[in-house]
């Protein structure tokens, strides 16, 4: 059986391998890339994971799928975004820092115009999260965060968003519990209200529970 670590490995590194695997075997814009299933056995992570790198790395413009031919290497150059985030330098400490505030700007941002927009603050989104956390007692992260960014009708801002995320590593994909249920509760009640300062507060408790679960 192969011996596969899907959780081993995060987005960035697959992302480094993917990289450095084109440039030794030449690979050149409008040519194919490995499949999927290939690539998950030489790069010996899961195909899940596989996947997830290649959504995020079509999102960025960096690869593009050909229904029934396959996945191809895409001239990034064109894409204005993509060049920009393909020519920052990860390597650097304070690089992952950069792109950890950047996406904390985006999310109060969202915060910021659901509690500024009345139609926004009525979506049923909102009541639908808080019942699955009174039902279930638990909610998925990436759900509520998620479901901000969507709510303000910015396709670009929910781009932008989804490759930040990948990047900063942030536990989005773990279910809340225990007192971070009441911490995202009382942000969506705030935000559900309008009060704008209490929800970014919430907020600001929720990331830092999130954040201080890998100094534990």
């Amino acid at each position: 059986m192969q011996n596969t670590k899907p959780s081993s490995k995060m987005f960035l590194d697959i992302v480094d391998e993917l990289r450095l695997m084109i440039k030794a075997e030449g690979i050149k814009a409008g040519d194919k890339i490995p499949s999927e299933r290939v690539l998950a056995e030489r790069l010996q992570v899961g195909r899940s994971t596989v996947r997830e790198a290649l959504r995020s790395l079509e999102l960025l413009g960096l690869i593009e799928t050909r229904r029934g031919e396959g996945t191809y290497l895409a001239d990034f150059k064109k894409h204005q975004l993509v060049e920009v985030l393909s020519t920052f330098d990860m390597q650097q400490p304070k690089s992952a820092l950069d792109v950890t505030d950047t996406r904390i700007i985006h999310e109060k941002a969202a915060i910021q115009t659901i509690c500024g927009d009345e139609l926004k603050r009525n979506l049923p989104v909102w009541e639908g999260l808080l019942m699955k956390l009174d039902e279930d007692g638990e909610v998925l992260r990436e759900d509520i965060m998620r479901e901000m960014i969507v709510a303000t009708d910015n396709r670009l801002s929910l781009k932008i968003w989804f490759i930040l995320k990948q990047y900063s590593k942030v536990p989005y994909e773990l279910m809340t519990e225990g007192i971070e249920n009441d911490i995202v509760r009382s942000l969506l009640k705030h935000l559900i209200e309008g009060n704008v300062i209490e929800a970014i507060n919430a907020y600001d408790q929720w990331i830092e529970h999130i954040e201080g679960e890998d100094k534990e």
